[in-house]
């Protein structure tokens, strides 16, 4: 696999577009909003199914924003979001992180969350972001660190979901734990100027606990990753159905409570 050719792991069954529609500007990335501003030019790399993205457009109008995915299949999720929100202020483009096919200097916001986690080489994605941005602008990225989430109560299952999770990631060129890399990377990219922060997710009520648990015992029977892991060699059909089992097990208990690090950069080129 050439460095820069990394897979998704997740893919786009419901199951995981039920967790990524669920993202909001105030969930995501609200160490971005204060320096949002009227009439900014933004760039949304990643965009995914376009909550954020359209929340952003929000946010910037009557400024404008470019939504940036690999294929016209994943950008037509962020579509169909603005065009149910009534937005006509977005662009949607294909478009790879490492090469983005945009001038120099195009940007007032460049933002990424939960992406560069999953591309081959996040220091060249970083360098495209600053190229793009101009100066006084900001490059701002998001990542979750899979080896940072906690959870109680204790289960081999959810353990053992964790290390098929990192070795699947990897495998398809990816690195899970992004969150605790995003200083380094925006170093190594050229960024002498960042802000390093970190927040969590949190769910631990009854209705959180369903929500996240449920989507987890669906995911990791139906998702790409359970193909994957499957025609890998990593799992078995049974040890998913164990993993979907330990997920529901979880999600019943009372005093079931699961945390999830993110580290975030803000950068100035």
């Amino acid at each position: 696999m050439a460095p820069q050719d990394a897979v998704y792991t997740h893919g786009h069954h419901e199951s995981v577009l039920r967790s990524h529609r669920w993202r909001t500007a105030e969930n995501s990335c609200a160490y971005l909003l204060p320096h949002l501003r009227p009439g900014m030019k933004v760039l949304d790399v990643g965009c995914g199914p376009g909550t954020i993205t359209v929340d952003l457009a929000e946010r910037v109008a009557p400024g404008h924003v470019t939504a940036v995915e690999v294929t016209e299949e994943a950008l037509d999720l962020a579509r169909a979001e603005a065009a149910a929100r009534g937005r006509t202020d977005i662009d949607f483009v294909v478009a790879d992180v490492h090469r983005l096919d945009f001038p120099d200097d195009s940007f007032d916001i460049v933002h990424a969350h939960q992406v560069l986690q999953h591309v081959g080489d996040p220091v060249q994605a970083l360098r495209e972001m600053r190229r793009v941005c101009r100066p006084g602008g900001i490059v701002a990225a998001r990542d979750s660190d899979y080896a940072a989430f906690t959870w109680y109560p204790e289960s081999s299952e959810l353990t053992t979901w964790m290390d098929l999770y990192q070795r699947v990631a990897r495998a398809n060129g990816g690195e899970p734990d992004a969150g605790r890399r995003l200083l380094s990377w925006a170093r190594r990219a050229g960024f002498t100027e960042v802000t390093p922060t970190a927040s969590t997710w949190c769910f631990a009520t009854p209705e959180d606990r369903a929500w996240w648990g449920g989507m987890w015992a669906d995911r990791i029977l139906e998702s790409q990753m359970a193909d994957q892991a499957v025609a890998s060699g990593a799992a078995t059909r049974p040890d998913l159905e164990r993993i979907s089992a330990g997920w529901r097990t979880w999600t019943a208990a009372d005093d079931g409570w699961l945390t999830i690090l993110h580290g975030e950069i803000l950068c100035r080129p």
